[in-house]
């Protein structure tokens, strides 16, 4: 299936992913994934959607998600209710990312497409097998408003274009 703008959103489509917790707030600290139901979820809400290959890779975390944090406010301003950062990672992995990064609060969840199954079902993965990574997320942004697609971008090469932040933004 492919996502286009003004299509409907998946139905039954769930991540996991582990909510911020102020006395978890140390990457160290871990906390019990919970399922994100996009049914759920997104119903009367503005959520981008921006998935990585990987957490704690090189372009991901000195390019491609920093401006989504710094520019949260930015999001907010243009309706955006929350900002899920996806990724093939396992819900630890991506919590702790999120950590790292400095986010501490819930606008921006770090979630697990758990063996990048929605990104296969959407036809966004990037095969990674040869480099011994398996198949995982490509680089793409999703814009959802109230369960329809409104943006649905995925990178043509290995740069951030878009996908990025004011790529995204230059949508809303």
């Amino acid at each position: 299936m492919s996502l286009s703008a003004g299509s409907e959103f998946p139905k039954g489509v769930k991540f996991a992913y582990v909510p911020f917790q102020e006395e978890q707030q140390g990457v160290l600290a871990c906390g019990i994934p919970i399922p994100y139901d996009t049914d759920k979820k997104f119903a009367g809400k503005k959520v981008v959607i921006v998935a990585v290959p990987g957490a704690f890779t090189p372009t991901c975390t000195a390019n491609h998600i920093p401006p989504f944090i710094s520019k949260l406010a930015e999001f907010k301003a243009k309706g955006v209710d929350q900002v899920i950062v996806l990724s093939a990672n396992d819900p630890f992995v991506q919590s702790a990312w999120g950590k790292a990064l400095g986010v501490k609060n819930n606008d921006i969840i770090f979630a697990s497409d758990g063996n990048a199954a929605f990104s296969k079902s959407i036809g966004q993965t990037l095969d990674l097998t040869d480099k011994g990574l398996g198949i995982r997320t490509s680089r793409y942004a999703i814009i959802v408003d109230d369960g329809k697609v409104v943006y649905n971008e995925q990178e043509p090469g290995a740069d951030v274009s878009v996908s990025g932040a004011d790529a995204v933004l230059a949508k809303l």
